[in-house]
């Protein structure tokens, strides 16, 4: 059975290889940042607007049929 490395013999490879796959990232420019902001500001707000007037239809439709059977 092969021994285990010390932690502090394995932490040089480690870093060298974090750093050699942070190099290939591919970051997204500005204007795709700005883009994808925008789109998940807009479907935060519909969908928000979305579930409010769902819970508030659901509310009256059980109400209505709690008054109709209480």
């Amino acid at each position: 059975m092969a021994k285990k490395e010390k932690w502090y013999k394995r932490i040089i490879p480690f870093l060298k290889e974090v750093r050699a796959e942070v190099r290939k990232v591919t970051w997204p420019s500005r204007q795709e940042v700005y883009n994808t902001t925008i789109v998940v500001i807009i479907a935060t707000f519909f969908f928000g607007f979305y579930l409010y007037f769902m819970d508030i239809i659901f509310s009256w439709v059980i109400a209505q049929i709690k008054s109709f059977f209480g």
